[in-house]
Formats: C-alpha cells, sequence, structure tokens
C-alpha cells in the first residue's frame, strides 16, 4: 500500500514539473487579462501572429541546431547583418537618402537581396557549422565568436557604407511584400504569416521525409552511435548550419521589410528570444528532440507574453526578467526531464 501510494506520488510530482511552466505562463497570461480585459482582442491576436512570423522563420534556423546538441548566440547579429545589407540594396531609386546612386545600383528585383544575403549568410554560417564540427570547439564558444564578427562586419558595414544613417525609403514592392495583408472573412492576415508556414511546410519535410533530418535526430540524440551507424557527423552538422543561415537571411530581410527601417542595433535580442521560443516548445538544449509544431507554438506564446507585457505598460527592465526567468524555468525543467530518462 505505501509503495502504491509513493508512485501515485511521484507520478503527481512528474505532472506538475511536466506541466509547471505551462501553468506559469497560463498565470501570467491570466493576470495580464486581468489587468487590461481589452487585451483579448481579435486585432491583438493578428498583431502577435504578424509579429511572430518572422521569429517562426529564425526559430526553425536555431531549432535544428539545438536539435544537434548545440547552440546559435549569433542569429540575432547574422539576421542584423542580413536586414541592413539588403535594406540598402532595396532602397526606392526616387528615394533621397539613397545610400546608392541609381548609376552604381539600379532599382533591383527583390530575390537578388534575398539571394545575396542568403549566400552571405550560408557561408558565414557554414564556416560556423564547420568550425563546431571539424575542430570540435564547444557550440557556445563558436556562436560567441560568430557573433562578435558578425557585429562588427554589420557595423562595418552600416558605418562605412550607409555613413550611420538609419536605413528606409525602401521600394513599394518591397515593403507591400512585407507588410501587405490579406483579408480573410473578417480577419486581415499578413503576408507575412503566409511565408512563416511555407517555411515551416518546407523545414518539416527536411526534418521528417529526409536523411538529413533523421541523421540531425540521430547525431542529437547520441553522435557517437550515429557515427558508428555510418551517419556523416561533420557533413550533417554544417549542412544544418548552413539552412540557419539561410533562414536567418530571410528572417533579416522580412524584418527590416516589417518595421520600414533598419540599423546596426537590429537583431540584439533575437537570439534569445528564438531560443528561449524553441526551449519552451519543448525542442530539448541536451539534443535529439523537438519538433516543428513545437517551435510554432513556443513562439507564438513567448511572443505572446512579451506583447501582453508591453500591453499593460510593464517596463522593458521587468520584461527582461520576465524572459530571463522563463528561460531558466524552460531549462531546468528540460533538465529534469533528461535526468528522470536517465534513471
Amino acid at each position: 500500500m505505501a509503495r502504491e501510494n509513493t508512485k501515485s506520488r511521484d507520478k503527481m510530482i512528474d505532472l506538475f514539473y511536466d506541466n509547471a511552466l505551462y501553468v506559469i505562463i497560463g498565470v501570467m497570461l491570466l493576470a495580464i487579462i486581468v489587468m487590461e480585459p481589452s487585451f483579448v482582442r481579435l486585432s491583438n491576436f493578428t498583431t502577435i501572429l504578424t509579429q511572430s512570423a518572422t521569429k517562426i522563420i529564425y526559430a526553425c534556423g536555431v531549432a535544428g541546431i539545438i536539435v544537434l546538441g548545440g547552440t546559435d548566440l549569433a542569429l540575432g547579429r547574422e539576421v542584423g547583418l542580413a536586414a541592413v545589407v539588403a535594406a540598402s540594396l532595396l532602397q526606392a531609386v526616387d528615394y533621397s537618402q539613397r545610400v546608392f546612386t541609381p548609376e552604381q545600383v539600379p532599382a533591383l528585383p527583390l530575390i537578388l537581396p534575398i539571394l545575396l544575403v542568403a549566400v552571405l549568410l550560408a557561408l558565414i554560417s557554414g564556416i560556423h557549422g564547420f568550425i563546431v564540427a571539424h575542430w570540435g570547439v564547444a557550440p557556445f564558444i563558436a556562436s560567441l565568436g560568430i557573433q562578435l564578427i558578425s557585429y562588427g562586419a554589420c557595423l562595418q558595414y552600416f558605418n562605412q557604407v550607409c555613413n550611420s544613417n538609419p536605413l528606409s525609403g525602401f521600394d513599394k514592392f518591397y515593403s507591400r511584400f512585407c507588410q501587405g495583408t490579406v483579408k480573410i472573412g473578417g480577419l486581415s492576415l499578413s503576408y507575412l504569416m503566409f511565408y512563416a508556414l511555407i517555411v515551416v511546410a518546407l523545414m518539416w519535410i527536411v526534418w521528417n521525409r529526409t536523411t538529413l533530418g533523421k541523421n540531425m535526430f540521430a547525431i542529437g540524440g547520441n553522435k557517437e552511435a550515429a557515427k558508428v551507424c555510418g551517419v556523416n557527423v561533420k557533413k550533417t552538422m554544417i549542412l544544418i548550419y548552413i539552412i540557419a543561415g539561410v533562414l536567418y537571411a530571410f528572417g533579416g530581410v522580412l524584418e527590416a521589410g516589417r518595421t520600414g527601417s533598419a540599423n546596426s542595433t537590429m537583431g540584439a535580442d533575437y537570439a534569445m528570444d528564438a531560443i528561449a521560443a524553441c526551449v519552451v516548445g519543448g525542442v530539448s538544449m541536451k539534443g535529439g528532440t523537438g519538433t516543428l509544431p513545437g517551435v510554432v507554438i513556443g513562439v507564438i506564446i513567448f511572443q505572446i507574453i512579451s506583447y501582453g507585457l508591453i500591453y499593460v505598460g510593464v517596463s522593458p527592465d521587468l520584461q527582461y526578467v520576465v524572459k530571463g526567468l522563463i528561460i531558466v524555468v524552460a531549462v531546468v525543467l528540460d533538465n529534469r526531464k533528461t535526468m528522470r530518462k536517465a534513471d
């Protein structure tokens, strides 16, 4: 009888810990709604989805690296670099403060700057992956170095080429591509939501229907076992990093167009938000575990909290505290799950 009571108690404790994070988030949301009942509006929800769209794209990239058992602190600075470079090339030809004259850079089709920054960030992320895979540098240290390199390159480009002027006055097609909406019933949905859905669908295929995706999970679960099974660990890791870089680039282009401007500070906190959203969405920091629907849900939940805190007037300083607590709790609970499985 005592043994049965102990088992029942352990199950209750496990159930509590498994759902503790969602209980905490639920209580926070309830508090926000009680403070500002007007928060529960359809317009607020569509705004949250629009703001989540680009973050979903970044998160899909970094989630693959986390599944490998790594992390990527360089995400935000790479996004910022892509945004600044693309924005400088996509200003309207008649804009008075255009970085390049029409003779230097004529009006470009949107696809060209997107491809340019995609290649640039694929190269940077490929080097990042090579450093981790071939030289065995700890992912945290490698990403910290790449973060500084990316930020330095962004500052150099912004200060020397763009003369430290915030970039705006974008081509109309670019602005419409990023800020356009389509009405479905009574809802006005941003184009960005559909781009995010396309990215999630493509990445779901990569994760679940390709050898690359299966190898990614195998490496994250047990790198040595994956090697024994014939997985080309180094090649797989580099490819996952390259894919992440391409997604950072696309997200950076969209983010600059969504906000209508770009500067060297863009992307400062993006890595923290994206990684936190992945962990909230069930992607284990230990590697080998995670789903794309979980990533999407994690991003949206995290964005609801961020938007809600702003909505009720919580100071930016306290917002960082709340986000930090969510990250710490999520990682602690993830570690507990891992330890329980090991037992």
